[in-house]
């Protein structure tokens, strides 16, 4: 059972590291999460109160996309491939 564990979680890491998905995901994070930054602190952006707490804020604004585009990257490609083993689609 730990194994089983280990070795999905190995090909899950092994797709989500391949470049396009790496690309993709970065690419809509880095516009998705601008858009959030926007619209979560644009207030703070402009009266220059920017604070350590607000830059982390904004990174975890930025990664949330990240991991979204990624985990249902990795997710796509993995229901594909027991798909296929299983000769069905959908």
């Amino acid at each position: 059972m730990q194994n089983d564990r280990r070795g999905i979680l190995k090909i899950w890491l092994r797709y989500a590291y391949e470049p396009s998905i790496v690309w993709r995901a970065t690419k809509y994070a880095f516009f998705v999460g601008i858009i959030l930054i926007l619209i979560n602190h644009v207030d703070h952006i402009f009266q220059g109160e920017i604070t350590d707490v607000s830059l982390i804020k904004m990174g975890l604004t930025v990664l949330v996309p990240y991991l979204v585009s990624t985990c249902s990257s990795v997710g796509a490609i993995l229901e594909l491939q027991a798909n296929k083993r299983h000769g069905s689609e959908g």
